[in-house]
């Protein structure tokens, strides 16, 4: 064989090489950084099923379809190319940012839990028509992708941001990458848990509907004997139960992610006081181990979360309601 095809081919699988380790860092960098934005990604799980309760089984996926498209829109070609040009042009502007992110997700759980303690009032999504209206059902579908498209507007923000938060030590066309994998990896996992949850109860309904005689119509909650009614009951049975599973969890993470964030990045900007107070309370147990804490770290971080969320709710309430009444 010629040398020169010999040192071409050896060029190519170099290359190659290459290729599929960075293209390892960027899956692991988008882990990574994917990781830390577990609390709305929860949140965002424990969100988007409410968009489709009430609609024929039959369009629950379509339209989970279209929300995921719109996110994956919102994502690439706008938050991402907003947020690297602001990185880019004013890269102090991340802190600040972040703190913004961070405050709105400690706003989001504070509200949660205060309409929970019943100190405010409950805000639904807000986005189906009302009963008896005479609204096509395009039109309803139409309006739940817009109003679930806006809602993930704002969590893919905070999905991107605090991604990007990890990411300060790689060079810009990584960050890229490491980014767009982010956005693609996020969305149909989001997405993709979401259809799985919303179908379960059909999955489980036709399990309890698999052991009554043939051409019966029988309730598929009637007792009946048999391994897979049984199953199918238990499903049935447990969804609510997970999905408010899912959302107490998602509120929980929330607050400690959006807090730990505020901490951290006011630390970043001067303002070292809560980092202070946390830091302390991590040296006072070091001799327990890392897990313990980890634990402290998030317990306190939670609580400021609370705390900043309470009264961001509290005064946002108060805003609102001075709004009405000058109306």
């Amino acid at each position: 064989m010629p040398s020169g095809l010999v040192a071409l081919l050896d060029d190519i699988a170099t290359l190659a090489k290459a290729t599929a380790s960075s293209l390892d860092d960027i899956a692991a960098g988008a882990v990574k950084a994917s990781s830390k934005a577990v609390g709305v990604v929860i949140d965002d799980t424990a969100v988007t099923p409410q968009y489709v309760q009430g609609l024929s089984p039959d369009r629950e996926l379509p339209i989970i379809r279209r929300i995921a498209k719109g996110s994956l829109i919102n994502k690439l070609f706008i938050i991402l190319p907003v947020a690297l040009a602001l990185t880019w042009l004013a890269p102090w502007a991340l802190p600040v940012l972040l703190i913004a992110g961070g405050s709105y997700l400690c706003f989001e759980g504070g509200e949660k839990v205060l309409s929970a303690l019943k100190l405010l009032p409950h805000h639904g999504a807000g986005t189906r028509p009302e009963e008896g209206s005479a609204t096509a059902p395009q039109e309803v579908e139409r309006r739940i992708v817009a109003s679930a498209t806006r809602t993930d507007l704002v969590l893919s923000s905070e999905i991107m941001l605090v991604s990007m938060a990890g990411l300060t030590g790689e060079s810009a066309p990584r960050r890229v990458a490491i980014l767009i994998a982010v956005a693609f990896f996020m969305t149909f996992f989001v997405y993709g848990l979401v259809a799985v949850l919303v179908k379960m109860d059909d999955f489980g309904l036709r399990l309890a509907r698999a052991g009554a005689p043939e051409g019966e119509a029988a309730d598929p909650m009637e007792n009946r004997p048999g391994p897979v009614d049984n199953v199918g009951r238990v499903i049935v049975r447990a969804m609510p139960r997970v999905f408010r599973a899912i959302g107490v969890v998602g509120t929980v993470a929330m607050l400690w992610v959006g807090g730990h964030l505020v901490i951290e990045s006011l630390a970043e900007l001067g303002a070292t006081g809560p980092h202070h107070v946390v830091a302390a309370a991590e040296h006072a147990i070091a001799g327990v181990g890392g897990f313990a804490q980890w634990c402290a770290e998030s317990f306190l971080s939670g609580v400021f979360g609370l705390a900043l969320g309470g009264f961001l709710a509290l005064a946002w309430a108060l805003l609102r309601r001075l709004a009405h009444r000058g109306h």
